[in-house]
């Protein structure tokens, strides 16, 4: 039987919890962040449902247990299996404050002067950056934030979250150091390719073709192209960026990669990323298959003085000799892969790879200069990649770059925050109509 102080205890414990869950108010009350940075509408509303659900099922629980300590069956257990029952209960509301935490660290930063505009301009960006021509997919609310840090990474939706539940949003941190410049977009598209690599199960689909061919091949080839395979995950992602940013894509990957030597050419067994010195020879190598360009002899001979291959142990430099060596072959294999997903069409055919040409970006360029107005109402990436191309055809200044790209980040935001105003107030005219 359960003696009434530990009852009494236990039951204080379970209000206390019940108390501190109210605490958790819609972040739509308590965020202060001008009209401009706002999430999405429907990042907003997913985010807010899926917590109002976590909310209600640990109130539910509390409540529960609190009945269970008052009827007959609470009375008639012994200590500690009262002790047990409220420890889960702890368990499930730690849980739902990690879950409440993951978004408040993504959405607060919202409120800082000029960062939260820009991220919501980023958000418009990654939006742009997902969408793919041909309806293949519904794509999810994308939020991104700003941390710590030398790289990006996300943290996909539709995936599990701490303790259960699917994450009803993709959520993107980006690096302080790459704001503000074109270099984020390479980090920024890298990270949603990620996600949608994921809608249309790349990675899965690659893996039995990548494991045919080294059962085709011989020795030192089978050996690359079980490293092509073990890397895939990272390789479709920097893809995604290629396909969507050009030779922005490039740019970005090798200013995060940029590494003492000894990092740049370390092979680590167990790492998903392409070790870094291989990461931007594919990357050049993927751009001057996608776009051809004298450009990418240069950047290869640029990356080649950083880091000369002299020196390396023959181990390392057979490994060099086989990545290199498959790569062509890894290359055409990989853009003319056909998902389920895709119904027929080739992983080349989905992207605007033919508006990313380098002749096409320097005409915009050149068209821009004479006129911005054409560029306002661009796709962000595609205004990203002709960017990235003036700055590697050395007519755009690093200067000009941050205050290009810090004013179309505001404009995104706030054509973003006016479109689902305007929409929103379109709605009740419509129902009366």
């Amino acid at each position: 039987m359960l003696p009434p102080l530990i009852a009494t205890t236990l039951a204080l414990e379970a209000r206390a919890l019940l108390t501190r869950v109210f605490r958790l108010r819609p972040f739509a009350v308590v965020m202060p962040m001008v009209a401009a940075a706002n999430i999405s509408a429907e990042a907003a509303k997913a985010i807010e449902h899926h917590l109002i659900h976590n909310r209600r099922e640990l109130r539910a629980r509390v409540r529960g247990y609190l009945r269970w300590l008052e009827g007959p069956e609470g009375r008639a257990a012994t200590p500690p299996e009262a002790g047990r029952r409220f420890a889960f209960l702890k368990i499930k509301f730690n849980t739902t404050l990690t879950q409440f935490d993951i978004f408040a660290d993504a959405i607060s930063l919202r409120s800082e002067i000029d960062n939260g505009v820009w991220l919501s301009g980023l958000d418009a960006a990654a939006e742009d950056a997902i969408a793919l021509a041909g309806r293949y997919y519904d794509a999810p609310p994308v939020v991104t934030y700003l941390d710590r840090g030398h790289g990006a990474a996300i943290r996909r939706a539709r995936t599990r979250l701490p303790g259960g539940g699917e994450n009803p949003v993709a959520i993107i941190r980006v690096p302080r150091e790459r704001m503000v410049g074109s270099g984020i977009a390479s980090s920024l598209v890298h990270e949603v390719g990620h996600q949608g690599a994921a809608l249309i199960d790349l990675v899965d689909s690659l893996r039995p073709a990548l494991q045919a061919r080294q059962r085709q091949a011989e020795d030192d080839d089978r050996l690359a192209w079980r490293l092509w395979e073990r890397w895939i995950s990272e390789i479709v992602a920097d893809f995604w960026a290629m396909a969507k940013l050009g030779v922005a894509a490039t740019q970005g990957l090798t200013g995060v990669v940029s590494l003492p030597r000894a990092f740049v050419f370390r092979i680590q067994p167990d790492d998903p990323h392409p070790f870094p010195w291989i990461r931007v020879k594919l990357s050049i190598a993927l751009g001057g298959f996608l776009y051809p360009d004298p450009q990418w002899r240069v950047l290869d001979r640029i990356w080649e003085s950083f880091y000369p291959r002299e020196g390396l142990d023959a181990e390392r430099l057979r490994i060099l000799a086989a990545l290199e060596g498959t790569m062509p072959d890894f290359l055409r294999l990989l853009a003319g892969h056909r998902p389920r997903a895709l119904r027929g069409a080739a992983l080349r055919q989905v992207f605007p790879i033919a508006e990313r040409q380098p002749a096409e970006l320097r005409a915009l360029f050149q068209a821009w200069s004479r006129s911005a107005r054409p560029m306002l109402r661009a796709a962000p990436t595609l205004v990203f990649a002709v960017l990235g191309q003036a700055k590697q055809d050395r007519k755009l200044t690093p200067e000009q770059e941050s205050g290009i790209v810090a004013d179309l980040l505001r404009r995104w935001a706030l054509r973003r925050s006016l479109g689902e105003v305007r929409a929103a107030a379109e709605k009740p005219r419509a129902k009366a109509a």
